[in-house]
């Protein structure tokens, strides 16, 4: 057994994790005066923040509401060309608005509100001359076209070292952007306390397709290409967005509560269709203890890599054996309540996304496998002790080591001694409670540590400090 947990913990590091209009390729969106508010525009409205562990990434002087990205992609080239229309609330009043986008991508024209804009794109940085209110709304749009390319990751993991935009030796595209990367390929405000609506259309040579978030509106061939639209209707932040581009096709599925599911798997492999179809039996597991399914829609993606990533109601999927396994299905699907539905403020608190799924997935693996959770958690426990050396504590980790094994196992096993001190009953009713007692939002350390003290009657501040502050390993309850 000990075996078998320790290729489990081994591998728990790969997880990671529209506009209307002709369909007619390189037909792009008017820029639009700045539009007042409406529900369905305020469901973007976010309270940005400067991120306490990449403060480069991002920026609190803006507040992303919606992103219509028009994309297309050759791939005989590798070129992308692009015009993207931002409609956003300025958080403070200014002399510019500031977003990040990578310098591989050349900035031919911005507008604000209809009328073109100076603007300085040095390195990542693109700042746009113009003056802002507090609390105004403007709409930017930015042409812009170059060969994406992906950015280093602060990582000291072994399945990946760069995020975002990735293409293949054949020119097929995929994005992973966690904890940010998001820029390598549009302008953005990249940074998670930022959630805004998305919308896609994607225009790539037939036979191959654009895959992006959320539903697919339209799909239509046009002078040998393929052009798809795609809109994501509830707001995500920019490390939950996903593209794919290639040669996949879509199998069309249903949850037994009435999910519409999808999956693209690239052409040829029945194995990984088969393999991505076990997703249903997962979900109707996680819905049983954490309520409906919180989106429209679930998608899954397979592509050429080796890891996974929760990517919002389209989850993207390394083509690995491991990274489309069931246990890895039911961590991705689990963290579209944590980490989705409800995303940390910032990346200090990603304990509170990757500790809950792993706990689950513990907890499925109890359940439906030969996978005791006692022999589980005595493993994680064994090593504790040392993944708070090499990476520091859950909730105050080594900058340079993103997505050790120590946000994963160690607030996991964390979750697991709350679940004993206030019994299953209670617990259960609160791990489905939090996500849709906030959703569509964002949390941080204080909100969910306060919330769960005052929902159970019962102080647990020692209990969260401990475990996700402690340099050393806290005693575990027998």
């Amino acid at each position: 057994m000990k075996a078998r947990l320790a290729a489990a913990l081994a591998a728990a590091l790969l997880l990671t994790g529209c506009t209307s209009g002709s369909d007619e390729p390189g037909d792009s969106p008017s820029p639009a005066p700045a539009a007042s508010p409406t529900p369905e525009r305020d469901l973007g409205v976010s309270t940005p923040v400067e991120d306490r562990v990449y403060p480069d990434v991002g920026d609190p002087g803006v507040d992303a509401l919606s992103y219509d990205l028009d994309l297309t992609w050759d791939p005989a080239t590798s070129t992308l060309e692009a015009q993207e229309e931002i409609r956003l609330r300025s958080t403070r009043a200014a002399d510019h608005l500031q977003l990040d986008l990578d310098d591989d991508l050349h900035v031919a024209r911005v507008t604000v509100d209809g009328r073109p804009a100076a603007f300085d794109h040095d390195g990542k940085d693109l700042v746009v001359a113009h003056r802002v209110r507090a609390d105004d709304r403007y709409t930017l749009v930015v042409d812009y076209a170059g060969t994406p390319r992906p950015v280093p990751a602060p990582t000291k993991r072994q399945d990946f070292d760069t995020t975002g935009w990735t293409t293949t030796p054949d020119g097929e595209v995929w994005t992973m952007q966690e904890p940010y990367g998001a820029y390598s390929w549009y302008a953005v405000n990249d940074q998670p306390s930022d959630k805004a609506l998305y919308s896609f259309r994607i225009s790539v040579p037939s036979p191959w397709v654009g895959v992006a978030n959320g539903r697919l509106l339209s799909r239509a061939e046009r002078n040998g290409s393929t052009v798809t639209r795609w809109a994501l209707d509830e707001p995500a932040s920019s490390y939950l967005v996903t593209i794919a581009i290639g040669d996949l096709v879509m199998t069309e599925d249903r949850s037994a509560s009435g999910v519409p599911m999808t999956y693209w798997t690239p052409r040829g492999r029945a194995d990984l269709l088969e393999r991505v179809r076990l997703a249903p039996a997962g979900l109707g597991w996680l819905e049983e203890r954490l309520g409906a399914f919180p989106f429209s829609s679930l998608g899954f993606l397979v592509v050429e890599s080796k890891s996974g990533m929760e990517t919002q109601t389209m989850i993207t999927l390394g083509d690995t054996r491991y990274a489309t396994s069931p246990e890895v299905l039911v961590h991705e699907m689990a963290h579209q309540w944590y980490g989705d539905q409800v995303t940390p403020v910032d990346w200090r608190d990603v304990w509170m996304n990757e500790g809950m799924a792993m706990f689950l997935q513990a907890t499925w693996q109890d359940q439906l496998q030969d996978q005791p959770i006692e022999q589980t958690m005595d493993y994680w426990a064994e090593l504790d002790a040392q993944l708070r050396e090499d990476y520091g504590p859950p909730a105050n980790y080594d900058a340079d080591a993103f997505g050790g094994s120590n946000v994963y196992t160690s607030p996991a096993l964390m979750w697991d001694e709350l679940r004993k001190r206030i019994g299953d009953d209670l617990f259960w009713r609160l791990v489905r409670d939090w996500p849709a007692a906030h959703d569509n939002g964002n949390a941080d350390y204080d909100d969910i540590t306060a919330w769960w003290s005052e929902q159970s009657g019962e102080d647990l501040s020692g209990l969260f400090d401990d475990w996700l502050l402690g340099e050393t390993t806290p005693e575990r309850s027998s």
